[in-house]
C-alpha cells in the first residue's frame, strides 16, 4: 500500500484534501501531515490540521511543522499571509467555521524536513508526497538530502497554471508565488514531480447543493465542512461565477497522486522566471505557470516535470468524514 504525506498550508481546500486522503484509506496510508505556509502561517495551518484530524477521529496521524518562511525571506517580522489569502480562506483559514482545538500538540517545530527525508529513505517508491502550499519545505528536503530525488518517492504538487492565467496575476499562481525560488529548485532538481495546476483544478467544482448533502449525515464531521465551504463558494461566486461553486484544487492533487489515471500527463521541462522577464522571441514556447513572472520550457534543464492535462466535467462522488471527491472524465 502507498504511504502518503500531505504538505499543507491548511486552509479550506487543504481541509478537503485531508478528508479525501482519510477517505482513501484503502488506497494509501496517511503517515503524516507537514505544515507549510501560504493560505495561513505555519502555526495556524498546523493547528487547523490537528483540529481537522481530531474532528475526523484520526488523532493517530502526526503533524510536523515545516519551514515557516520563503528561502529569500529577509524581514524581521514573522511571515504573514497576504490580504488576498485571508479574503479567500478567512482569518482562521477555514472560512470562519468554528472548529475546536485538538487535544494534541504538533511535533517539534521544523521537524517536517527530517520526517520527509526519513520517510523517503524508508519507503522509496511506495511514498507519495503532496505539497499544496509554498514549496519551501520540499526544496529544503531536496537541498539537504539530494538522495531523496533518486529514492523513487513521487511528488504531486498543486500549483502553477500551464494554459490559463494565474490567480494572483496573469502570470502568477498563488502557491508558486509564495516562494518562487523554492518552486524553481523543485522543478529543476530532477525530482520525480507532477504538477497539478489551475488548468485542471478550475475544471472541477463543488456546488453548494453538493456540499450541503453532507448535512444529511447529522454529525459535526458533516456540518463543519458545509459551513466552511459555504464561505469558499461565496467567494468563488463573487469572483469566478463560471465555476458554479468552488474549485477543488488540493483534493484533485491528492486524487491524482493516488490514482494517476484521473489525469493525463506529459513531460515538460519547467523553470520559474525569477527575474520577471518576458520571454524573448528565440526562447522556447512560454508557459504561464508561476512565480514572479513566466515559467518556460527548456530542454537544457535537468528537471522534467510531468504536467497534467485538463480534467473535464464537474462530476463528483462524495462521502464526508472521509470525503471522496472524484473528478470527471479525463481527456
Amino acid at each position: 500500500m502507498k504511504k502518503l504525506i500531505l504538505d499543507l498550508d491548511t486552509g479550506i481546500d487543504d481541509t478537503l484534501a485531508i478528508a479525501y486522503a482519510l477517505g482513501s484509506a484503502d488506497e494509501a496510508e496517511l503517515i503524516g501531515i507537514t505544515g507549510t505556509y501560504g493560505n495561513v502561517a505555519v502555526p495556524l495551518g498546523v493547528r487547523n490540521s490537528l483540529a481537522v484530524l481530531h474532528l475526523f477521529g484520526r488523532d493517530d496521524v502526526p503533524v510536523y511543522p515545516g519551514v515557516d518562511h520563503p528561502l529569500s525571506y529577509a524581514a524581521d517580522a514573522p511571515w504573514a499571509p497576504s490580504a488576498g489569502s485571508v479574503a479567500v480562506h478567512g482569518a482562521n483559514g477555514i472560512g470562519g467555521a468554528v472548529l475546536p482545538d485538538s487535544p494534541r500538540d504538533p511535533e517539534t517545530p521544523g521537524s517536517a524536513v527530517d520526517f520527509i527525508i526519513d520517510a523517503a529513505r524508508t519507503y522509496g517508491e511506495d511514498l507519495v508526497i503532496v505539497p499544496t502550499g509554498a514549496m519551501t519545505t520540499m526544496a529544503t528536503v531536496l537541498r539537504e538530502a539530494p538522495d531523496v530525488k533518486d529514492s523513487g518517492a513521487a511528488i504531486t504538487l498543486m500549483g502553477g497554471a500551464l494554459t490559463v492565467p494565474g490567480n494572483v496575476s496573469p502570470c502568477t499562481e498563488a502557491n508558486i508565488s509564495q516562494d518562487p525560488e523554492a518552486a524553481d529548485y523543485l522543478f529543476r532538481c530532477g525530482a520525480r514531480t507532477t504538477m497539478i495546476g489551475l488548468d485542471a483544478t478550475h475544471q472541477t467544482s463543488l456546488t453548494r447543493s453538493q456540499a450541503h448533502e453532507w448535512k444529511a449525515l447529522g454529525t459535526r464531521a458533516g456540518d463543519f465542512p458545509v459551513t466552511m465551504t459555504d464561505y469558499y463558494i461565496d467567494f468563488y461566486l463573487s469572483h469566478q461565477p463560471e465555476i458554479h461553486g468552488c474549485g477543488l484544487h488540493d483534493p484533485l492533487a491528492v486524487a491524482a497522486a493516488l490514482d494517476p489515471s484521473l489525469v493525463t500527463t506529459f513531460r515538460f521541462d519547467l523553470q520559474v522566471d525569477l527575474e520577471g522577464r518576458a520571454p524573448r522571441p528565440h526562447d522556447r514556447r512560454p508557459v504561464p505557470v508561476a512565480g514572479t513572472g513566466q515559467a518556460y520550457a527548456s530542454r537544457a534543464r535537468r528537471g522534467r516535470a510531468p504536467v497534467h492535462r485538463p480534467v473535464h466535467g464537474p462530476r463528483h462522488q462524495r462521502r464526508s468524514g472521509g470525503t471522496r471527491l472524484k473528478t470527471g472524465e479525463v481527456v
